[in-house]
């Protein structure tokens, strides 16, 4: 009998430890990080792929953080008829809210990097594709300095990571990502419509 009650003891304070780290990013080793995110359970059944860019620690501490903003935003993606909404602002409650852009992707050549302060992106491209172009905001030369009435700074860099987007993958931009979308993915002239969730920091 007293071994079966130090049994159930030593369960319940594995179990009890187990909640708290799943519910505290911060303390979560590599390994954790990586099996929740590859679990996708944030998803809440939405079907898109996060990109393997997206900077993992970053968003799980802001997602435990603002949970309901998050869930609220995948759910936005998971339930919408995408291709059926017009180009233009989309209120979701609150400061979240979407932008659906339609336009043909632009030449690298004179094109600058941007970055926010006030809002987090997670981009997605409805139809078509294009490159999407990712750097250190620190390691970037600021151009125009941030504008809080468009959230907004601008930059330039000659070391960055391109990714490709298309449907089916949605990326995710914090304040220190420095990042220049809707760039030409190869010769070919495309139209792009895409929808960005803008969630606030």
């Amino acid at each position: 009998m007293k071994t079966l009650l130090l049994v159930s003891m030593a369960a319940l304070l594995v179990s009890t430890t187990a909640c708290k780290s799943t519910s505290n990013p911060s303390k979560w080793s590599e390994q954790q990080l990586d099996e929740w995110f590859d679990s996708g359970q944030f998803l809440n059944g939405l079907s898109m792929i996060p990109d393997p860019s997206i900077d993992r620690r970053s968003f799980a501490l802001h997602y435990y953080e603002h949970k309901e903003t998050w869930d609220k935003a995948f759910a936005f993606l998971k339930n919408t008829d995408l291709n059926a909404l017009p180009a233009g602002r989309v209120e979701l409650g609150g400061k979240l809210y979407a932008n659906v852009n339609e336009y043909e992707p632009k030449d690298r050549e004179g094109s600058v990097f941007e970055a926010h302060q006030e809002y987090i992106d997670i981009q997605y491209v409805i139809e078509g594709y294009e490159a999407i172009d990712i750097a250190p905001l620190e390691n970037t030369t600021i151009t125009k300095p941030f504008d809080p009435n468009i959230d907004a700074l601008f930059c330039t860099t000659s070391e960055f990571t391109e990714l490709q987007a298309v449907t089916g993958r949605f990326f995710i931009f914090f304040p220190d990502e420095a990042h220049r979308p809707g760039m030409k993915d190869g010769d070919e002239s495309v139209s792009v419509r895409k929808v960005v969730v803008k969630v606030p920091v």
